[in-house]
Formats: structure tokens, C-alpha cells, sequence
């Protein structure tokens, strides 16, 4: 019986194997995937991005067709005394590893750059110190043979001539998904159940059968473990949240620099006192790492919306400043477009003034230079137009709308921009916004150079939407790809042959450089004249 405990003793190294992504030489784009396992010759691949899939899928394909975790096996990592997860101490203190436990476990651990991937046959408590490490099987526990006979009772299950063999754990034929969580630990022996309360004396439920007490549910940030018991409390839940928040975040279709800015402050914030508690010096690094990635992300954001760091002052000072204001001018003009009442360029550039006066309920204020100062040819026709299509509503006549002064301004009214309790109109905007947007146009319109070059409405309804279709730099469309023709013609309410001549205004008035006119585009840039009336995209 001696001679079978020493046997059982005699138990070998987890395995251990690894596929690396290696360059193949200087100056090429060229990489090398190779595997250390010796059956397995190298591959090249002509990019670093179809390397690493044919290296992804040689690892999955070693884990498929692999053996289950063994629960007799040593843990890999124990082999060399965890000096991966060794946890640094003081200058006076001895370095503290931590100790192996828990389930055999078949890990997979990769660096942040995605160049290998590493294969773990370890134990579960290693796989958790690690912060890349991926569980993807674990092993059952075996069944612990009957006390008395000269084994320990927490000795693993060993098969013997003539005896059962030690349950092998089902691999699932589905390889893993690196992105996703790790695996469930184990499963429950099957045959075994909860006993049921019965009458008469208490007895003590077998260990087997006796339920087992879970744990709470353990967080997870940045590829880290939430310890159960780490402490203060509100640390362990600020850690638990900011994981949460970091996955819904990631879940998000559209991003948002500002929101990840602060998310990245807070893990930051949240690390430091985690590495304070832990004396992890790991820890420390990737708190220093979020306060990077906190500042990177809010200078993004604040060159995205054109402003700059505090201190240094607005790199662009715009008259319209947040990212709503500018989604709402474009907004506006995009109503105009799809609802003006009558044809041409003139009265697109009317209504969409009157519009901007009479947006947040329906009436406004209106004095007759707001009509003459418009490159309009014969304002008064074009207002009777108006009136009696029935779109705007005026007290008096049009005579006395034209002649009216900022002293006895004339009170209009649109019918459809009027909110009412089925409808609440069209915009959403506050009314303190509305001036600003109305303020906004009328710069945009009257700008001194469109005035002095005495251009005509499609001219300056061309200068509106390139205000507003420009990015953070003043290039024209998302990252200067360009604006389609048919999108500027069906604004400006002109032939799409028309216009190149369009843009020779704009460019003459230095509004535009740069300017390229294709079968389908308008590429180019706004000048930096111009910068302070526009609204970025987004």
C-alpha cells in the first residue's frame, strides 16, 4: 500500500505550448506564425493581420483536437515557482508567490499586442493571478477513494489494473472565443442530490450530498478578477461597476470620447486604491496606464468639438461650441430643405431665415431689413407668395411688414412650426438656443466678403451647408472625403451643372481652398477665415 501511495505521488508537469507572431525581417510586412509544439511547421503570411488570424486558428485547432485538462497533473506554473505571478513586497520584505490551488485548468494567455498566445495546463488560482489569462476547460475533480486504506482522502482518483479509471472530462468541439468570459469551473457529478427534510431525528447529511455554499459573483475589470473579499467594500463595488460600465461602453454603436475620458479617470482613481491595498505594483502600472488613456481620450475629445486643453485657449473660438448646437443647425437646415413651400433658391433662403426666427414656438419678431438685408430680387413678391400659400401668417400687409423697424417689429407666424398637444413641433431645441442659431445663419449669410461680392442666394445657401459639412479642420465631409453633388444641388435648389460656378464664388470670396469639383464629389476645404462658422461634423 506504501508502494501505491508513492506512485500516485509521482504526478507530471502540466503541459505547456505557445504560437508566436514573429516578423520576418526588417523593412517587410511579412510576419511568421510558428507553434512550439514539434509537429507543427512555420507559416508566413503577407500581413500582421492575417497572421494573427491563421495563428488564432492554429491555436484553436491544437484545442480542439487536444486532450481535456488532467486532474492529476502538476501546474505548469509550479514547475517554476509562479515567477510570473510573484507579488512584489518591499525593499526589506521577501517577494510573496502566489500559492497553487484550485481545479486543473487549461489556460490561454496572450500579451497586449496580440503577438503570442500561450497554452497553461495550471491550476485555476494561477490562471486568476494572471490578468490575460482566458480558462477555456476545467478539469472535474476526481473522486476521492474511501478513507482508511492508506491514501489521503484528498488524494486524487488514479486508475488501476482492474479498477475504474478516473472520469475524463468532456472538451468542448467548439474552440474558444478569446473575446468572451472564461469558462464555467466544473460541473456536478451526476446521481447526486439534495436530501430532503424528513421527519423524526436529525441526522447529518452525507459530505457529498450536503448543498454546497456559493460565493458572491465576482467582478471583472480590464481582464482582472474582482476578489469576493477584497476590502473596503466600496472599493471591491467601484471596481465591480466600472467592469460594467467598461462592457456597456463597449456595447455603445456610436462612441463617445467624453464619457470614455471619464470612465478611464475613475478606473485610474480606482486602481491606485487597489494597488494601495494589494502592494501590487501591476496594479500600479495599469493605473497609470488609464491615467493616459483618460488624457488621451479628452484631448480627442476636445479637438473633435474644436476647443483645447485648459490653458491654452479655444483652438478655434466658433460661434456655435457644442456638438447639440451644431446637430441642430444642420437639423434646421435639413427641414428647410424637405419642407419649403416653394421652389428656387431665393425662397430657400428666405424660409429658412423666417424659420430660425419662428422655430421653438410657432411666432416671432420681424422688421423689414431682415428681409432687404437677403440677396432677394423682389422681396415684397416673394413674401405675398408665402402669405398666401399659407405658410406664414402676418397682422398687416406685406407693404407694411417690408417697412416695419426695430422699434414696432412685425409679429409672424408659421402654422406648421406652431406645437400644439398632438405635435410638438419639429425641433427640439430650448428657447434660449434659438437666437443663437437664428445669430448664427445671419453671420453665415451676411458674411462681409459674400456681401461685398454682392452673391446670390444659392451662393450663400452653398456657404451654409459647407458650414455645416465640414469637420474639426474645415475639411469638407467625414475625414475629407468630400460632400455628393446631389446632396448640395437638392439644397441649394440649383442644377447640379451649376455647381462649379457656385464654387468659383465661394472660392473667389475665400471661403473655400482647395476646392475639386468630380462627376459625384466637391472635395476641398474651409479657409481659416471662415472656421468660426462652423459647425464639425461629428
Amino acid at each position: 500500500m506504501g508502494v501505491e501511495a508513492h506512485a500516485t505521488n509521482e504526478r507530471v508537469t502540466g503541459r505547456r505550448w505557445t504560437v508566436r507572431l514573429d516578423p520576418v525581417g526588417r523593412g517587410r510586412a511579412d510576419v511568421r506564425v510558428s507553434c512550439s509544439r514539434p509537429a507543427c511547421a512555420a507559416q508566413v503570411l503577407p500581413s500582421a493581420a492575417a497572421g494573427r488570424t491563421a495563428a488564432i486558428a492554429h491555436l484553436k485547432a491544437h484545442l480542439r483536437a487536444g486532450p481535456a485538462p488532467r486532474p492529476s497533473v502538476h501546474c505548469a506554473c509550479r514547475a517554476e515557482e509562479c515567477h510570473t505571478h510573484i507579488r512584489p513586497a518591499g525593499p526589506r520584505e521577501r517577494p510573496v508567490p502566489w500559492r497553487c490551488g484550485g481545479a486543473v485548468v487549461l489556460a490561454v494567455i496572450t500579451d497586449r499586442e496580440g503577438r503570442w498566445w500561450q497554452v497553461l495546463e495550471c491550476c485555476s488560482r494561477c490562471a486568476a493571478a494572471h490578468p490575460t489569462a482566458k480558462v477555456v476547460a476545467t478539469a472535474q475533480a476526481a473522486e476521492a477513494p474511501p478513507r482508511g486504506d492508506g491514501f489521503r482522502a484528498d488524494a486524487p482518483a488514479r486508475a488501476t489494473p482492474g479498477g475504474p479509471a478516473a472520469t475524463t472530462p468532456a472538451f468542448s468541439a467548439v474552440g474558444p472565443h478569446f473575446s468572451h468570459s472564461a469558462a464555467a469551473t466544473g460541473t456536478a457529478v451526476p446521481g447526486t442530490a439534495v436530501p430532503q427534510q424528513a421527519s423524526g431525528p436529525r441526522t447529518s447529511a452525507p459530505r457529498s450530498a450536503r448543498p454546497t455554499r456559493k460565493r458572491p459573483p465576482r467582478g471583472r475589470i480590464a481582464q482582472r478578477l474582482v476578489p469576493h473579499d477584497l476590502r473596503p467594500v466600496a472599493l471591491r463595488d467601484e471596481l465591480t461597476e466600472l467592469g460594467e460600465l467598461f462592457r456597456a461602453y463597449q456595447a455603445r454603436t456610436e462612441p463617445d470620447l467624453a464619457v470614455l475620458a471619464d470612465l478611464h479617470a475613475r478606473k485610474a482613481e480606482a486602481f491606485h486604491a487597489w494597488a494601495e491595498v494589494t502592494a501590487d505594483t501591476g496594479l500600479r502600472l495599469d493605473a497609470q496606464r488609464a491615467e493616459q488613456a483618460a488624457a488621451t481620450a479628452r484631448l480627442q475629445h476636445l479637438h473633435r468639438i474644436g476647443q483645447a486643453p485648459d490653458g491654452e485657449g479655444p483652438a478655434v473660438a466658433r460661434l456655435l461650441t457644442a456638438p447639440a448646437q451644431w446637430n441642430h443647425a444642420r437639423a434646421v437646415l435639413a427641414h428647410v430643405a424637405e419642407n419649403a413651400p416653394l421652389p428656387g433658391a431665393e425662397a430657400r433662403l428666405l424660409v429658412l431665415m423666417v424659420t430660425l426666427r419662428t422655430a421653438q414656438s410657432g411666432v416671432g419678431n420681424l422688421v423689414g431689413q431682415d428681409i432687404k438685408g437677403l440677396p432677394l430680387r423682389d422681396p415684397e413678391q416673394l413674401v405675398g407668395q408665402l402669405v398666401e400659400s399659407g405658410w406664414l401668417g402676418i397682422p398687416g400687409t406685406v407693404e407694411e411688414l417690408i417697412a416695419s423697424r426695430p422699434e414696432s417689429p412685425t409679429r409672424i407666424s408659421v402654422p406648421s412650426l406652431t406645437p400644439d398637444e398632438d405635435d410638438p413641433g419639429p425641433f427640439t431645441f430650448g428657447r434660449k438656443l434659438r437666437p443663437k442659431l437664428s445669430g448664427w445663419a445671419q453671420r453665415v449669410v451676411g458674411e462681409k466678403k459674400l456681401r461685398k461680392g454682392k452673391t446670390e442666394a444659392d451662393v450663400r445657401l452653398l456657404a451654409l451647408a459647407l458650414a455645416t459639412g465640414a469637420d474639426g479642420e474645415g475639411r469638407l465631409g467625414h475625414a475629407g472625403e468630400g460632400i455628393g453633388l446631389d446632396r448640395l444641388s437638392s439644397w441649394c435648389s440649383v442644377d447640379p451643372a451649376g455647381l462649379p460656378d457656385l464654387v468659383d464664388r465661394l472660392t473667389a470670396a475665400d471661403w473655400l481652398a482647395e476646392a475639386d469639383v468630380t462627376d459625384t464629389l466637391l472635395t476641398g476645404r474651409l479657409t481659416e477665415r471662415v472656421l468660426p462658422l462652423g459647425c464639425p461634423l461629428t
